[in-house]
């Protein structure tokens, strides 16, 4: 299964954003912005905040391709210290977002906060096909996680280029082997 790595993400996204002359904070700041004035399609965006570094780089990917991305963290409408009001907060933000995308490293998948998000997720996107995982590996060709993340759409690359960089091309694969263009899932 393609599936990318940390590092490929990340020189992917800083490729895409320098070429278009912005650094990623830039974005980063941006995405800041977009959170509260956009017509975009929204994705929630769930993820491990031991990943934090590589959110510019989610961030990035899904702003390239005209994609505005929800993080609980960015939210200053989010309590400082976590609480239950943290949770209705965030379960609101899931079912309001148009997309759940699971930003799947080790770290996500042994996050309990992650866990309880993707159960949120499943309950009200899955069946409409507006859930996904993004897998992260920290190295090629291997990416360990709980089984039960088998059963959902993954974005992959499509193609990968001589220098070991993905190129701008992904999909939605489903676990029995059908795909569709990330550009047509992201609209539907």
């Amino acid at each position: 299964m393609p599936i990318f790595t940390k590092q490929a993400f990340s020189s992917l996204t800083e490729r895409r954003t320098t070429s278009r002359g912005k650094n990623l904070y830039t974005v980063l700041n941006e995405a800041r912005v977009e959170l509260k004035t956009s017509s975009k399609i929204g994705v929630f965006l769930s993820h491990s905040h031991k990943d934090k570094s590589l959110i510019k780089e989610a961030i990035a990917f899904f702003k390239a391709i005209n994609v505005s991305v929800y993080v609980d963290w960015m939210d200053e409408s989010m309590p400082e210290k976590t609480s239950g009001v943290t949770a209705v907060k965030i379960k609101s933000k899931i079912i309001s977002n148009d997309k759940f995308i699971l930003l799947a490293t080790n770290d996500a998948v042994i996050s309990k906060w992650c866990n309880w998000e993707l159960g949120i997720g499943d309950t009200f996107k899955f069946s409409k096909d507006n859930l996904a995982i993004l897998p992260l590996a920290e190295n090629s060709g291997s990416w360990y996680g709980n089984e039960y993340l088998q059963i959902y759409p993954r974005i992959e690359s499509v193609t990968q280029g001589n220098d070991g960089i993905y190129d701008n091309i992904f999909r939605i694969k489903y676990p029995d082997g059908s795909q569709k263009w990330l550009s047509d899932w992201l609209k539907e």
